[in-house]
């Protein structure tokens, strides 16, 4: 209840809920932005230096580390930009987001088996000549 009119219902203060207006709908600040803006830089700069300053001895280190970032930055994209989130009214769009993300992991991983026991199981080309000089 209000002090000035008993019978209207108590003033809501609105300072946690600053994300959501009376639709439902995602208020987005260009402070979000620029969050979004300065991590996707930062993730983009990190692995550029690693691999530009030779910085990991190991290859395939370097490759798992930026790959990491990458995973990070599609985080970062999917929040700051996309403004995806597991809300309940975002959840149809969040489960489409999952379907997506496990048909591509899906795709990868297969195409990836696939490229691993074609390159297994083919005969090199220098074996190839080899044979070709045999009567």
């Amino acid at each position: 209840m209000s002090a000035q009119n008993p019978s209207a219902p108590a003033a809501h203060s609105d300072a946690g809920h600053d994300h959501h207006g009376a639709t439902g709908h995602l208020h987005i600040s260009m402070r979000d932005y620029l969050i979004g803006f300065v991590l996707s830089v930062i993730l983009t700069a990190i692995p550029f230096w690693l691999v530009m300053g030779d910085v990991l001895e190991s290859k395939q280190l370097t490759a798992f580390v930026i790959m990491a970032f990458a995973m990070v930055q599609i985080v970062v994209h999917i929040v700051y930009f996309l403004h995806m989130t597991s809300s309940a009214e975002e959840g149809w769009s969040f489960m489409a987001l999952i379907f997506t993300l496990i048909i591509i992991v899906i795709a990868l991983a297969g195409s990836l088996w696939v490229m691993h026991h074609l390159n297994t199981n083919t005969m090199p080309f220098h074996d190839m000549q080899k044979m070709q000089q045999l009567p």
